[in-house]
């Protein structure tokens, strides 16, 4: 497989991931995702964020999450994210402490 091939299947599977997340599961809260996985969309926001810094393209956090969430995070956040139960935030402390 050439280089270019490969970086577009990454990128279709970046993608799907980011549909996955976005729409067909909003139901999954980041911090479950976080105390399953180690990480969660606003990480992977931040991974966006990160590589588009390292290429010279200045992104803030505000502009990369926007752009991961296709919508403002707040609008996103108030839409389809909970608040933390005690037991989510114990479980968070005991993987992330």
């Amino acid at each position: 497989m050439d280089d270019q091939t490969k970086i577009e299947l990454e990128a279709a599977a970046f993608r799907r991931l980011q549909q996955h997340l976005m729409q067909d599961r909003t139901d999954v809260q980041n911090i479950d995702m976080m105390n399953l996985t180690g990480f969660c969309r606003n990480c992977l926001s931040r991974w966006y964020q990160e590589a588009a810094n390292e290429k010279g393209i200045e992104m803030d956090k505000a502009e990369a999450r926007e752009t991961f969430y296709g919508m403002p995070f707040e609008d996103w956040k108030d839409k389809y994210q909970t608040e933390a139960t005690d037991a989510q935030k114990a479980a968070f402390k005991d993987s992330h402490g």
